[in-house]
């Protein structure tokens, strides 16, 4: 489709001097109902129907912002939609110049959107993250070698820099334990997945992942979840996310041209 992702803040106007400016809510197939939440901006959602594919849309507000009441509407769209059936979910603030151009992307485009309509057909999306948690510096210190000997040196001669060098020794070691925990648990999890995506991780997150599951496992995922919150408690903490829009396993931008 051609459809642009603005900025959160840019404003609207540019877009609408071409034409009756779409705010695009996201792509399913025919014959859904018309969502009945109202749109971002309070607009009333609409369906655009053309080669077996409907957009959901609304007109586009003249200001678009991240403001909680606008990304919550959003939201609620897309789970209106969600609950039918599959569904190519647009992020927040993303715009198509005119109807006539949106129903004709839905034209040429209906092959692969329809693929991945496919693709996601009787699936959800679960994101799952990993914090690192303090863990038990004695058990870490009686564990590894080096740390014993840095502890030890620190006690028999205790200043300033030796307690910053073992207070640093010690934190890379959790976040070396987390990181491990978050690699097995990433194992257990992995194999309940149609698919899997990471996400961005860090000192303190060292998990993040998006899960791509059919509906029918989503009890099965979240019970292994909880055995592994259980099993590695003292070195992760575990959040899931979902069920929600499988934004990480459908791309409902255009096609490259040529295609």
């Amino acid at each position: 489709m051609t459809v642009s992702a603005t900025a959160p803040s840019t404003t609207a106007d540019a877009v609408a001097e071409s034409g009756a400016a779409l705010y695009v809510y996201g792509i399913a197939p025919a014959g859904v109902r018309t969502p009945r939440s109202p749109g971002v901006g309070g607009a009333p959602v609409r369906l655009l129907t053309e080669s077996g594919l409907s957009a959901a849309v609304s007109d586009t507000p003249a200001r678009l912002r991240p403001r909680r009441r606008d990304l919550m509407a959003h939201q609620a769209v897309l789970d209106e939609l969600a609950a039918q059936g599959p569904l190519l979910p647009m992020r927040f603030a993303v715009l198509s110049p005119r109807v006539d151009v949106l129903l004709s992307q839905l034209r040429s485009d209906a092959g692969r959107l329809e693929r991945q309509l496919d693709g996601v057909r009787g699936c959800v999306e679960l994101n799952v993250k990993g914090a690192v948690v303090p863990g038990s510096f004695a058990e870490l210190v009686r564990r590894d070698e080096k740390l014993r000997a840095l502890a030890l040196r620190t006690r028999r001669r205790p200043d300033y820099e030796a307690n910053v060098r073992l207070g640093e020794a010690l934190a890379r070691a959790v976040r070396r334990e987390a990181r491990r925990a978050a690699q097995e648990v990433l194992d257990r999890l992995t194999p309940l997945a149609v698919r899997t995506v990471g996400g961005p991780t860090g000192d303190d997150q060292v998990l993040s992942a998006s899960f791509l599951l059919r509906s029918a496992d989503e009890d099965r995922f979240r019970q292994a979840v909880d055995a592994c919150a259980r099993e590695r408690g003292d070195r992760i903490a575990l959040s899931v996310t979902g069920p929600l829009p499988c934004y990480s396993f459908v791309d409902p931008s255009p096609a490259p041209a040529g295609r």
